[in-house]
């Protein structure tokens, strides 16, 4: 019961950002109806699919997963503060390395947020996806710190699970 109401405060949020103005004059009646009546057949279909769970409506981890994207956007900042630098030199000197970055997260979409993580960081980029971790191009060397990757691995499995201290 409690993943089917949170699956229809989700659908009616999402739905009012997306849709516009929330008026009952002119033609919006009509807007507003078919938006409910859309959102009543998706949950009934998902309760009939019976997919309606932990997985399919994860509100568990919703704010640990808010407390890591405000982390990752200081350390973004953080990144391109570095990458500003380091190209503002007189005389560039990078040194652009490929290094192999363990990925130990308990679920799919920790990996998914990992990479992209990775990536969203100036400096770095996933380049492979391997069974045991990641394949990351850095643009320099100062951008290969094993701790600083150890750290997000461990925060966006946090994140993805809600349950696990960060290590």
């Amino acid at each position: 019961m409690f993943y089917g109401i949170s699956l229809t405060a989700i659908l009616v949020v999402l739905w009012l950002t997306l849709s516009g103005p929330f008026t009952l004059s002119g033609n919006y009646p009509i807007v507003m109806g078919l938006g409910v009546v859309s959102i009543i057949v998706t949950v009934a279909l998902a309760y009939r699919m019976r997919i309606v769970d932990r997985e399919t409506v994860p509100v568990g981890p919703s704010i640990p997963l808010f407390t890591y994207w405000g982390w990752l956007g200081g350390e973004i900042v953080k990144a391109n503060l570095a990458v500003v630098r380091l190209v503002m030199k007189p005389e560039i000197e990078v040194e652009p390395r490929l290094i192999h970055v363990a990925a130990d997260q308990r679920s799919e979409l920790g990996r998914c947020v990992f990479a992209n993580s990775i990536t969203l960081t100036p400096g770095t980029v996933t380049v492979d996806v391997e069974d045991d971790g990641f394949l990351v191009h850095a643009l320099d060397n100062s951008f290969t710190d094993p701790a600083g990757f150890a750290e997000m691995g461990a925060r966006s499995d946090v994140a993805t699970d809600g349950k696990r201290e960060a290590r």
